[in-house]
């Protein structure tokens, strides 16, 4: 019996980093749908979703079924609950990659990206790819040396979110209205992205320690 359910434990986990496979390809895909504004690849990425939704469902129920078949206690109960918490991040990732293709369709033929800001959102945007890959690997391996790597990542995407804010409301700004509101959009869309991101590293690391990172309850 305890075999079976270390069999059903370790799917959870495979599910997840599936999943986090799955974002990564959107994230990559949404990416270049907004730098090259090809709505193709952008209504790709959008149909693509419901196959990250249905993961997430089948790995909930998953869970589901054993907490209310098994029992589960102290640690195994911890991973299962993490496993379902996570599940929802990255859901959620999958979400804000399809907001992103979403803008980029929303504005084809022309660009969602102020030519101003070029170069912060492709910054953004390879901050948060490098996110959700070593996120990938930190579900795979458990090593926690990529949690404080995936944190830097976010500090520095918090500092572009509020650099693109500044920008759209400098007097210099010279774009449209409508540009100004895409802007704040891709923004808050890539720095939530990023929050997700360090959500679920902070639970990996709690599920191998056992302990709370002190700021985990604000994500």
């Amino acid at each position: 019996m305890r075999k079976v359910f270390q069999e059903e434990l370790k799917s959870v986990h495979d599910d997840l980093v599936e999943i986090a496979r799955l974002v990564a390809a959107a994230l990559e895909k949404a990416v270049e749908s907004f730098k090259s504004a090809d709505v193709d690849l952008a209504q790709e990425v959008i149909a693509e979703d419901a196959r990250i939704d249905f993961r997430q469902t089948a790995l909930d129920e998953r869970a589901i079924d054993i907490l209310a078949l098994q029992g589960p206690v102290a640690s195994d109960l911890r991973t299962i609950v993490g496993s379902l918490r996570m599940s929802a991040s990255l859901e959620r990732m999958g979400d804000l990659a399809r907001h992103i293709a979403q803008l980029a369709r929303l504005r084809y033929p022309e660009s969602a990206i102020p030519v101003q800001l070029e170069r912060t959102f492709a910054r953004m945007a390879e901050l948060d790819q490098q996110i959700i890959t070593d996120l990938t690997t930190l579900l795979e391996s458990h090593d926690l040396a990529l949690v404080a790597k995936i944190q830097g990542a976010n500090a520095e995407i918090d500092d572009l979110h509020a650099g693109v804010f500044r920008a759209i409301a400098d007097a210099s700004w010279t774009g449209s209205p409508a540009l100004a509101v895409d802007a704040a959009l891709a923004s808050r869309y890539f720095e939530r992205f990023a929050d997700h991101g360090v959500s679920v590293s902070r639970k990996v690391s709690y599920l191998v320690t056992g302990e709370w990172d002190g700021d985990m309850t604000s994500n």
